[in-house]
């Protein structure tokens, strides 16, 4: 597998010897509201370049990491299932490969792909979902793949008391009944998230941050924004207690940056982005 030309920050070593890989998956054919998610994984690898290798939150250096940009995938626009598949296919070779992943939507549909891909090496897997929406529809206008449906999708695969929400404020009556009843699910904010880390220590766990779980005061370059938002200091110390956690692959999605012509919004992302991969990957050896 070959290196991206234009790579995210300091994700230049080799396939063979990296333990994580970022990818993109620019899919946004479900979208409800406000197309342009596809459009985000090559803006994140742009303005990258204007973000120190550094942190000062937890005092690491992605230099200091094995990581490897494996470019985007080539989805079809208007076939989900496909995309979904394709999506899929290439993160199971990842898993396969013993690699950690993190994926840059894209709508969060992308994120169904990614999780039926780790599912099969790690059937007990948890997964842990931020975001505004329950997005626990079991269909959207007829339709059962869509971003308004992927965490209801995943709930088939993985049954109950294994998908934990945090930062919900938007959704269907019956999707907060069935949340009740089947998920782990806290609304508004990130309370809690620390006691469930504790839980689920040592088990396998893939993340998928809906960035709109941020207030759009912080994130407006979103396809549906939803006032009421954590703020970013907020998600910040979630992500700061993932190497805590057994992350076998993770994402982010639902960046529309031309929505935020300032920048901001994308340069929200890539400070995340820079935060995950120091969290769930380890020092290289010297």
């Amino acid at each position: 597998m070959n290196k991206n030309v234009l790579t995210f920050l300091a994700c230049g070593a080799g396939y063979a010897e990296a333990e994580t890989v970022l990818f993109g998956a620019p899919f946004d054919g479900t979208v409800s509201y406000r197309p342009g998610a596809r459009f985000a994984p090559s803006a994140v690898r742009g303005e990258s370049e204007g973000l120190e290798t550094y942190s000062p939150y937890c005092g690491e250096d992605l230099t200091d990491r094995l990581l490897f940009d494996g470019g985007d995938l080539e989805l079809p626009f208007g076939n989900p299932e496909k995309a979904v598949a394709e999506i899929e296919r290439f993160a199971l070779r990842l898993t396969n490969d013993g690699k950690k992943f993190l994926m840059i939507g894209g709508e969060h549909l992308v994120t169904l792909g990614a999780v039926k891909a780790v599912l099969h090496r790690y059937p007990d897997l948890h997964v842990i979902h931020f975001d505004a929406h329950t997005d626990l529809r079991d269909d959207y206008l007829g339709e059962k793949l869509s971003h308004a449906t992927v965490m209801r999708r995943i709930w088939d695969l993985t049954g109950d008391g294994r998908i934990h929400q945090f930062g919900i404020r938007s959704g269907e009556r019956y999707e907060f009944e069935f949340a009740g009843a089947h998920t782990e699910i806290r609304k508004f904010d990130l309370n809690g998230f620390g006691e469930t880390v504790e839980k689920l220590r040592g088990k396998p766990v893939y993340i998928t941050i809906d960035a709109d779980v941020l207030d759009p005061s912080v994130f407006p370059g979103t396809g549906t924004p939803e006032p009421g938002g954590v703020s970013f200091s907020d998600l910040l110390s979630a992500v700061a207690q993932f190497g805590r956690l057994n992350v076998v692959g993770c994402d982010l999605t639902e960046l529309s940056p031309h929505y935020d012509s300032s920048g901001c919004s994308t340069a929200v992302i890539c400070k995340l982005a820079r935060e995950v991969l120091l969290q769930i990957t380890k020092r290289k050896r010297s």
